[in-house]
């Protein structure tokens, strides 16, 4: 059993480093300082420090990456559940590099799952189908799978998305009114592990987005990320700035 001194400073340093996150003093991608010069500054031995650190980054608050240092996580679940975001500066905000590569780019009619989720009416209607790749660092990061109403996006049928990612592209030139979520655990097929450089069946997030504009579908999306890796944390604040679609 550990002395009641190294719980109390194992769980004041908890306490107070959770805070620090919380608060934003540290904000997301914040880099730490080195787990010596931690240890140092606040007067325990290097082997508490590093058990904090350890249970905060088991918890999702903290990012250890080998050779580059431990950093403050995204909460990538209030991403997800209650605001749109930007993959890549989710990814960023990590201290990891951010890329985008598009596998597949077609002007077509929507397919049957797509007009339910979409809600579209018109089945002779065509829809941008864009399916790509993000990247954290060498690792695929997550899969997006999206249709895009040119109706309601014109400009998107200019874009060739090969390098910007459509979700950013969308944010920045549409307006949205409204938008749904559905998050759900999936086992991934063969082919989503393949995208992803995962086993067959490995637990993965998926994330389901539909926007539309005064009642008229935008986008329909589709992320699906490495469960391993993810987890849902979410802060219930209004976010009124937001209101464009990712």
């Amino acid at each position: 059993m550990k002395p009641e001194k190294a719980r109390s400073l194992h769980e004041t340093l908890l306490t107070k480093f959770h805070g620090f996150i919380v608060s934003q003093e540290w904000p997301p991608g914040f880099q730490l300082p080195f787990e010596t010069d931690l240890a140092e500054a606040h007067g325990v031995s290097r082997m508490t420090m590093n058990k904090v650190l350890t249970q905060l980054t088991r918890e999702g608050y903290l990012v250890r990456r080998r050779k580059l240092g431990t950093f403050v996580a995204q909460p990538r679940a209030q991403s997800a559940v209650m605001e749109i975001t930007d993959i890549e500066a989710e990814v960023r905000a990590l201290g990891l590099a951010w890329r985008f590569q598009l596998m597949s780019r077609a002007l077509r009619p929507a397919v049957e799952g797509e007009m339910r989720e979409a809600r579209i009416s018109d089945a002779a209607a065509p829809v941008l189908a864009l399916r790509g790749l993000h990247f954290a660092g060498d690792l695929p990061f997550c899969l997006e799978e999206r249709i895009i109403n040119p109706t309601a996006a014109p400009a998107a049928l200019d874009q060739d998305f090969s390098h910007e990612a459509p979700g950013h592209w969308l944010r920045l030139e549409i307006p949205w009114t409204s938008a749904e979520n559905r998050i759900r655990a999936v086992n991934a097929s063969e082919a989503l592990a393949r995208d992803l450089r995962l086993p067959a069946g490995e637990a993965c997030l998926e994330l389901t987005r539909r926007t539309e504009l005064s009642g008229q579908w935008v986008t329909l999306v589709r992320q699906s990320y490495p469960g391993e890796r993810h987890q849902l944390m979410a802060q219930f604040e209004p976010r009124a700035e937001d209101s464009r679609p990712a």
